[in-house]
């Protein structure tokens, strides 16, 4: 009998039915049947029905010029989905940002445009993403839906990499010689500072160029464009070293070998010119003391 219980027990559990089984005065009390929602009442469902006929409202802006149906008309019907979508919960509650470091938090999301509760499908990514670009800090941005309730935004920001000074204004600028910044730009005072109207398109080529020989670019506190053909430098010591039009890495290498040898950017020396390729000019400080300066080679 207990066999006979267990298998009825057991069928009738997996069968998931709500009657009660009599056996032998015996009544067994099944779990109840769960409630079946129908297919075309489930969310899911509605969610897929209400992203057709935005799709489909979407792109009916040809057949609405042939058959003369108000654009009013589909307005209100697109609306109406939308509406029908937050009252399943498809509304905007939680904002994800990555890659935020200089940009500020209240800038961000007043350039978002959200409004906590908005119908998550009725958000403008387009409008969005080219305010949020806009900032000073932004470069790039990506805006993602995450369903039913979570928008994404990843921010690329800028790298500052100068001081731009140019007719006695200051601004920060990035590795594209676009300007960042103008106020508040003392915490970037150790970047170097470079000069002249075309400075901030010609500084990513130069820091590149001075990468190579790390020994000047750490001494280096200002580069001054002359021209728009070429570079000074003015070192941490004073000493003005002047770069010629081409062939930079060869003069830099000059450099390097030269101070080298001699202590050159240490001593009373105002400026070093580079500019003749066999051989390196050598202007002392009117207040220098006369000592002999070592010029390897034909330097002089």
């Amino acid at each position: 009998m207990k066999r006979m219980l267990s298998r009825i027990a057991s069928t009738m559990d997996d069968a998931q039915t709500s009657a009660d089984i009599e056996v032998d005065g015996v009544i067994l009390d099944t779990p109840k049947r769960k409630r079946v929602v129908p297919l075309w009442r489930r969310p899911q469902t509605i969610l897929a029905y209400v992203f057709c006929g935005l799709i489909v409202l979407g792109g009916s802006g040809a057949w609405v010029l042939k058959s003369g149906w108000g654009q009013e008309a589909i307005t209100k019907s697109k609306w109406e989905l939308i509406k029908v979508s937050a009252n399943l919960g498809f509304t905007l509650n939680d904002v994800l940002v990555a890659g935020r470091k200089e940009t500020d938090r209240k800038d961000l999301l007043t350039a978002l445009g959200i409004v906590r509760g908005a119908p998550i499908l009725a958000f403008d990514f387009e409008t969005a993403r080219a305010r949020v670009e806009a900032l000073p800090w932004v470069q790039h941005a990506k805006i993602e839906r995450f369903l039913p309730n979570t928008l994404s935004i990843h921010l690329i920001e800028r790298q500052p990499i100068a001081l731009w000074q140019n007719q006695g204004d200051f601004a920060l600028i990035d590795e594209e010689g676009q300007v960042i910044i103008r106020q508040g730009l003392a915490r970037f005072s150790h970047l170097i500072h470079v000069v002249g109207s075309d400075a901030p398109n010609r500084v990513g080529g130069l820091l590149e160029l001075l990468g190579t020989q790390p020994k000047v670019l750490n001494n280096v506190m200002a580069a001054v464009r002359v021209g728009g053909r070429r570079w000074d430098l003015l070192m941490l010591g004073g000493v003005d070293v002047r770069l010629p039009e081409n062939n930079i890495p060869g003069a830099l290498a000059r450099l390097v070998a030269f101070e080298a040898k001699s202590g050159v950017l240490s001593r009373d020396v105002k400026i070093l010119d580079l500019r003749l390729p066999d051989r390196i000019i050598v202007r002392k400080s009117p207040t220098a003391i006369r000592k002999p300066l070592p010029m390897p080679g034909q330097e002089t």
